[in-house]
């Protein structure tokens, strides 16, 4: 099974430098960031079944994973940067 590759970058690459921008000068952007990135890296863990997991608590994590891309774009796309 090929595993989707969801860093932000990927995501999104017309904001590709908006995200450096906020990553270099926005503390709370940067902490979500790496927040995004290491649960977005454990997530892939669990599809490649590196780690095994119950489905359910796969499905939590990618809904958090949801919940803080969310955040991030809006950020990203807040014209009060």
């Amino acid at each position: 099974m090929s595993v989707e590759h969801h860093d932000l970058i990927h995501e999104f690459p017309e904001l590709r430098d908006r995200i450096h921008e906020l990553k270099m000068n926005d503390a709370h952007f940067r902490r979500l960031f790496d927040a995004y990135h290491e649960l977005t890296s454990e997530i892939e863990n669990m599809e490649n079944e590196v780690t095994p997991v119950a489905t359910h608590t796969e499905e939590e994590a990618k809904m958090r994973r949801v919940h803080l891309k969310d955040e991030l774009y809006r950020m990203l796309t807040s014209t009060a940067a």
